[in-house]
């Protein structure tokens, strides 16, 4: 069983954490602002913010392998910071384009794409960064915290971004979410980050990228994690590519109400954090993974029901769901990724691990495609298919079977 004593994380970890609250809350106010602009603003219907959450996720695809990489050559803080630096300058821009009444589709997605590439490098570098700042039984515990973090961003940066689309205006919204980056540079630019042994030779980049990627996919505990990720995130965002426009028409809601629904996954994440000190100290660890995707199927369900009895109270629990339950999933999948990888490959199996994200843009191009010729209500029934697949793939493996937290492995 996993233990969260927060009294054995060491100060220097701190820094990491708070980093990791101003980022993700960077990113969750440029996210919820968005589609809102993109609908309020340029009038986008179902197809167009499918588009435009395509955009925002591809990133995950084409650039996750080369953060990888560099994570496993460079100073990890050094490399989150410029990519943090990297996000600030590009919501900066549209900020100005707001400002000025430049603003369009394109360029909207052009800069969100720019900005997504700082989330990306940020993404595959934390959790490689951990292990080195924490001991190997305090991993749950610094995950958890990372997380939890993360939820607190989810829960008021949806809210936050549509409050101030719908009250001030779009421009404040990605001032909001610079400021937070910028914060986000200067916390990890004081953080102490242990030296690491030096690369003695360099091999072709494509030799290290296979080597990442065949250690994950032999792996019989990593692979179906990998392969429930992928589905997870497809499913998802069949939903999300699609929600902001159904919302308006099937349940009437203004910017500030669409904020308020999206902002519950974020509460649900938060439930799920706090609950998750006991839920790990009487669950096993192989069954606490195998806790999200089924709340994930149940979350996809309840959505589903908003075509039948709609209602903005059903997609804000549908959305709760979604938050709640997957929260134990990152952070025991993550503390399963941390323990059985060598430290050498941590940068590029965080990579490979990132790239499930990829499924994003799938699921968001398949939003846009399905929602733009059927509606938003097929996507959603999609969706619910997609997630009983992914939830079926994890109780399949012997990833559930896990009594405890494996054994930290070693070069």
């Amino acid at each position: 069983m996993s233990t969260f004593k927060e009294q054995t994380l060491p100060p220097g970890f701190n820094r990491l954490a708070w980093s990791n609250l101003a980022a993700q809350s960077a990113e969750q106010v440029a996210l919820a602002a968005a589609p809102i602009v993109a609908v309020l603003l340029l009038g986008a219907g179902e197809g167009q913010t499918g588009l435009l959450q395509t955009a925002l996720t591809l990133p995950f695809v084409l650039f996750a392998i080369p953060a990888g990489l560099m994570a496993d050559r460079l100073q990890r803080r050094w490399l989150m910071a410029g990519a943090e630096a990297l996000r600030a300058v590009a919501l900066l821009g549209i900020l100005a384009a707001v400002w000025f009444g430049l603003l369009n589709m394109p360029l909207l997605a052009l800069l969100g794409f720019v900005a997504v590439c700082g989330t990306v490098v940020y993404s595959v570098a934390a959790p490689s960064l951990v292990p080195s700042l924490v001991p190997p039984q305090a991993l749950p515990a610094a995950n958890a915290r990372i997380e939890l973090a993360r939820t607190i961003a989810f829960a008021s940066g949806p809210a936050l971004g549509g409050l101030l689309v719908g009250w001030i205006g779009a421009a404040p919204a990605f001032g909001v979410a610079a400021t937070l980056s910028i914060g986000a540079v200067v916390l990890l630019s004081g953080l102490s980050e242990p030296k690491r042994a030096p690369v003695t030779r360099r091999r072709n980049p494509w030799q290290e990228i296979k080597e990442g990627a065949a250690f994950v996919f032999h792996h019989d505990l990593l692979r179906p994690v990998f392969v429930t990720q992928f589905i997870f995130n497809t499913a998802s965002f069949l939903i999300l590519a699609v929600f902001v426009p159904y919302a308006v028409r099937q349940f009437g809601l203004s910017a500030a109400g669409i904020g308020l629904v999206l902002s519950m996954y974020g509460v649900g994440m938060v439930v799920g954090a706090l609950v998750a000190t006991r839920v790990m100290r009487f669950v096993s660890f192989g069954h606490v993974i195998g806790l999200g995707p089924v709340a994930g199927l149940a979350a996809a369900g309840v959505m589903a029901l908003t075509t039948v009895f709609p209602t903005p109270l059903l997609a804000g629990l549908s959305f709760f769901l979604l938050g709640a339950g997957p929260i134990l999933w990152v952070i025991s999948t993550t503390t399963l990724r941390q323990s059985v990888t060598p430290p050498r490959l941590l940068g590029r199996v965080s990579a490979i691990n990132i790239m499930a994200y990829g499924a994003r843009p799938l699921g968001a191009g398949v939003g846009a495609l399905v929602g733009g010729i059927y509606g938003a209500e097929a996507c959603l029934y999609l969706a619910v298919a997609g997630f009983a697949v992914q939830a079926l793939v994890i109780w399949m493996s012997r990833a559930v079977g896990l009594a405890r937290q494996p054994e930290m492995a070693c070069d």
